[in-house]
């Protein structure tokens, strides 16, 4: 089978971005399911054992100190955002995250916005960088996909950063599935190309 090409794009931040879509898991590759969360998606790590290791699953905003996912943000090279705004953004998404239970500061994090019925689009994946390897960015992405799957939500998307694409695989994701492109409006390019 062909692995398909990776198309890179700008990013704000000056990294390459590549489209890779949610395609739900074939049930014939193998895979090492905890529980099933979902339609067609598997946890590797249940909820009892990640608090087992010190932390709390989240699955609504509710309790997220946003000068603290902004921080979280800052260390692994995002952009910080506007707290206000930030926090209206939360009201609309579907949110996965992971406090510490010391804490109850956010260590792991993932979010998603899109219509609740047919589609989604996945923003904001990161990783405390002391808590990076433990299989935290898996787990919140397994819990936002299995969230979105249960309500229908078929047709999930997400931007990555061509380093980071081999993460998203294991978890559903493909590049340019059927052969359909992701494409992106960049203001920035818009002005260019008017002058």
């Amino acid at each position: 089978m062909q692995q398909p090409q990776v198309q890179p794009r700008p990013s704000a931040r000056g990294f390459l971005r590549a489209a890779v879509t949610f395609k739900p898991r074939n049930p014939f590759l193998p895979h090492r399911p905890a529980a099933s969360a979902g339609i067609g998606v598997q946890l590797t790590v249940s909820d009892t054992e990640l608090a087992s290791r010190g932390f709390d699953v989240r699955r609504t905003a509710e309790g997220l100190d946003v000068a603290a996912l902004n921080q979280v943000f800052a260390r692994v090279g995002f952009p910080q955002r506007q707290e206000e705004r930030l926090r209206r953004a939360l009201e609309h998404s579907e949110v996965a995250w992971l406090a510490s239970a010391a804490t109850g500061r956010p260590v792991a994090f993932a979010r998603a916005a899109g219509d609740g019925v047919f589609n989604a689009v996945v923003w904001d994946v990161v990783v405390e960088p002391s808590c990076q390897g433990l299989g935290l960015g898996r787990a919140v992405m397994e819990r936002l996909v299995a969230e979105l799957r249960r309500k229908g939500v078929g047709n999930i998307v997400l931007y990555a950063e061509p380093r980071v694409v081999g993460f998203y695989r294991p978890l559903g994701f493909a590049m340019d599935p059927d052969g359909i492109r992701g494409m992106a409006y960049y203001r920035s390019k818009q002005k260019t190309a008017a002058q």
